[in-house]
């Protein structure tokens, strides 16, 4: 018998005798606690956990160094002793201009790139004054009908020196067309920006919502917008692939990555469908995912993600370059864990998500503020969630080894599990023939809604505590420091959309809105279509309803 299989049995003997003996002898005397000893996704969490639970003679396989594939402990060689991730915070509320003045604030204090939200009529490609935008104006982020919109929003904000995400999916290439033609009002060439746009449809049909065009037409765009970012705006990152709705719709973090995953295969088949090559356009593809509560439980969720989509790359995709195996993502804190009850106990919520995200190798970061449970949020509160980021990154050294986590039996376990069981949903897709027939069929969203159920039927026993909202609770004062959009905010900018009307070159408006219509009907790449319609001003409505004759909108599949 070899020297790893006789330390195996002493290892796996001496763990029944203290098994048996400390431990079972401690939790008869004192019983451990009821119900509480599964993850987040309800996955059971052992006591302890041993070298009899993950074999690391799979490390140069499974696990490796980072920058080295399967990317498990990272993309980068050096991590963040290089250089911190990107500190995004998500910001936009009423005007451009007031949006403008927040940006200002936030890369004044120390914010490294940024991240716009968008109202829901701009989200959904209706111009201010359509009567489906009354009340929804500037609310939940920023209202953007035109390149003058657009021009004040990054107003004093060199392109050239700054990385913007923006959070735009149906009309992405609308606001990317905006983005490209205001860099190079400021003297910017396209080829020299960065950044992101979020442009996943396939996560609206399931678990957000804000879709235009039926699945058929939406991956043609988003196709297109690959295509020509590849060959024209290089450091651009063509998609986030987006698992964060999905969690905050009430996945489990093994369904987050399956699906997200699933989506991703999607967009890549549909891109060498159409005659790409995938080392050409699949390192500009990047992710979005959620940080959740369980901390060690989201380490291993991205961990996983990383050397899942690796693999899928390179044996699936025949991907040749490292780049294009690289899970690359972003991360916002979870919206669904923040609380209306004691709103000041989220700010420790989002301590422990940004731990999860920095120790799980995220490459941008978004930290949700106390309030937002309650409205958009304030300056203060802006700050306080900008500072958790910075205090982890400069105080905290957890960013001074790559991966402090790596070869923890119980991170490395969790990994393999989440993993698996991803795997296993990927698997079950492939046989019902793909994303879009398992979203058309309401599988995806079914199983979401059993997580959902289970978790909040967990809460409403008491199997599962929030403190503050189900344990611990406290009566409150009323809370009335919270940003408020006014009404004004509406009628302001629809005069503003109707003055840059009446100042346009309407037949040239026509002109490019009737050249995009013959584009959509025919095969050719609409983007350079849309960037002609958006440089004399035609608004989003404009455009969008321009496609929507040709592509039709998409019917929401209900799943009873």
């Amino acid at each position: 018998m070899d020297t790893l299989n006789l330390l195996k049995q002493k290892l796996q003997s001496s763990f029944k005798k203290w098994y048996d003996t400390n431990y079972y002898k401690s939790i008869s005397k004192f019983p451990e606690r009821q119900n509480q000893f599964t993850t987040q996704s309800f996955t059971p969490v052992e006591p302890i956990y041993t070298p009899l639970d993950y074999n690391d003679e799979n490390y140069l396989d499974e696990i490796g160094f980072p920058g080295q594939y399967p990317f498990t402990r990272g993309v980068q060689p050096t991590m963040y002793r290089g250089r911190f991730w990107t500190m995004r915070q998500y910001a936009g509320f009423g005007t451009a201009k007031e949006s403008n003045e927040r940006y200002r604030y936030l890369l004044s204090q120390g914010q490294s790139g940024l991240s716009v939200a968008f109202d829901l009529p701009t989200q959904i490609g209706y111009d201010s004054d359509n009567p489906m935008a009354l009340g929804e104006v500037g609310k939940v982020g920023v209202a953007i009908d035109t390149l003058a919109d657009m021009e004040t929003l990054f107003n004093q904000i060199p392109l050239d020196k700054v990385s913007t995400s923006m959070t735009i999916n149906a009309p992405a290439s609308v606001l990317l067309a905006m983005y490209i033609a205001v860099a190079e009002k400021q003297g910017v060439s396209r080829d020299k920006i960065s950044g992101t746009i979020q442009n996943d449809i396939l996560k609206e049909y399931v678990a957000r919502g804000t879709y235009i065009y039926p699945p058929k037409p939406s991956m043609r765009l988003i196709t297109n917008i690959f295509e020509f970012c590849s060959k024209e705006v290089p450091k651009w990152n063509t998609i986030s692939i987006s698992g964060y709705h999905i969690r905050e719709a009430g996945s489990t973090a093994a369904q987050e990555v399956g699906f997200t995953l699933a989506d991703g295969m999607a967009y890549v088949q549909s891109a060498i469908k159409a005659g790409l090559d995938v080392d050409e356009f699949a390192g500009q593809l990047s992710f979005f995912f959620n940080a959740h509560n369980d901390l060690f439980e989201e380490i291993a969720k991205y961990r996983a993600a990383r050397r899942l989509w690796a693999k899928i790359m390179k044996e699936r995709f025949r991907a040749k370059k490292d780049k294009s195996m690289m899970l690359r993502f972003h991360t916002q804190t979870a919206g669904s864990t923040l609380t209306a009850q004691q709103v000041d106990n989220n700010i420790i919520r989002v301590t422990i998500q940004t731990l999860a995200a920095v120790l799980g190798g995220t490459q941008s970061l978004h930290t949700n503020s106390r309030d937002e449970a309650l409205a958009l949020p304030t300056k203060e509160s802006v700050k306080i969630a900008l500072r958790t980021q910075q205090i982890v990154a400069y105080e905290s050294g957890v960013t001074n080894t790559i991966d402090p986590l790596a070869g923890s039996y119980y991170i490395e376990t969790l990994t393999d599990q989440i993993e698996k069981e991803a795997e296993e949903y990927i698997s079950k897709i492939d046989a019902m023939g793909g994303i879009i027939n398992a979203i058309e069929a309401g599988y995806i969203q079914t199983e979401i809604q059993k997580s959902a159920y289970h978790f909040n039927q967990e809460l409403e026993k008491g199997e599962r505590i929030v403190v503050g909202v189900n344990k611990f609770v406290e009566q409150e004062k009323k809370n009335n420091d919270l940003l408020k959009i006014d009404e004004k905010v509406q009628r302001e900018q629809i005069e503003f959309l109707n003055k840059v009307r009446a100042q346009r070159n309407g037949n040239e408006v026509k002109t490019k809105l009737d050249a995009l219509k013959k584009a959509a009907e025919g095969t050719d790449n609409v983007m350079p279509y849309i960037l002609d319609a958006v440089k004399v001003y035609a608004s989003i409505g404009e455009i969008c309803n321009t496609m929507r004759e040709v592509f039709g909108e998409y019917k929401e599949h209900v799943v009873i």
